[in-house]
């Protein structure tokens, strides 16, 4: 079960996009209330000159904006740096709800929603984009299971504690999720996990839509892999889920 925000996530500057002012008020005044620093926008070009003024720590955004939609503005914020996004769309939507992931989105809550539940993923995206470094005492910024020293394997680095991963010599740019998914995978190579394993390792999550591993994992090999077509390294296991392969892919 997700925990309550802690003083450094509650510190965190959110930024709420969506142009009905009522959930708007709503989603504000919860974060507000958790001890977030929330600014709003009622519109892409708005949030887009708000994101540049005052750099967020995490996005709320809605995907149905007027005008410019929430998927070229996290295009266009995602072009300015690195901030993790979490989308809001409407029940039913699957397609857009895809699309958002494949643009970057680390996390979605489908309308109508409990804005408990909203804070409750914000907290959630925050410390896992926190370095381990500045985790408070007794917790850890990085997936369960990573430990907290350097993994390698395949021409892949990655340093949980600096939230960092390298191929090859090559920064890798990662989302919040692809870095958990990625680190997870290093930490047990050669094991098959289902996606509702993963789900529950790498998100914190006891159910939901099983898409978004599907969605990640496919973005992550677009990132790690030499061909993307043909995986090497994070394998599909028919009938079971995937698996992270990376004796083979040097032995190829």
């Amino acid at each position: 079960m997700e925990q309550p925000p802690t003083a450094g996530e509650a510190g965190a500057r959110v930024l709420v996009v969506d142009d009905d002012p009522t959930v708007a008020e709503i989603v504000t005044g919860y974060l507000d209330r958790a001890g977030y620093v929330v600014d709003r926008a009622g519109d892409g070009p708005d949030a887009l000159a708000r994101a540049a003024a005052h750099r967020p720590d995490l996005v709320v955004l809605d995907l149905m904006l007027p005008g410019m939609d929430g998927l070229e503005v996290c295009r266009r914020m995602r072009g300015q740096g690195p901030v993790p996004v979490i989308m809001l769309t409407a029940r039913g939507d699957e397609d857009d709800r895809i699309l958002g992931l494949e643009v970057g989105a680390d996390d979605y809550v489908t309308k109508p929603f409990s804005p408990r539940e909203l804070v409750l993923r914000v907290g959630s995206v925050l410390r896992r984009a926190r370095p381990a470094a500045d985790a408070p005492a007794g917790g850890s910024g990085a997936v369960p299971g990573s430990g907290s020293g350097v993994l390698r394997a395949a021409g892949l680095t990655v340093d949980p504690d600096a939230r960092r991963a390298v191929k090859n010599g090559a920064e890798l740019a990662l989302t919040v999720r692809e870095f958990d998914l990625l680190t997870f995978f290093l930490a047990h190579p050669g094991r098959a996990f289902t996606r509702e394993e993963l789900m529950r390792e790498v998100w914190g999550w006891d159910f939901g839509d099983l898409s978004t591993v599907t969605v990640h994992v496919r973005r992550l090999r677009g990132k790690v892999e030499d061909d993307p077509a043909r995986p090497r390294l994070v394998r599909t296991v028919w009938g079971v889920g995937y698996r992270f392969d990376p004796t083979t892919a040097e032995g190829e």
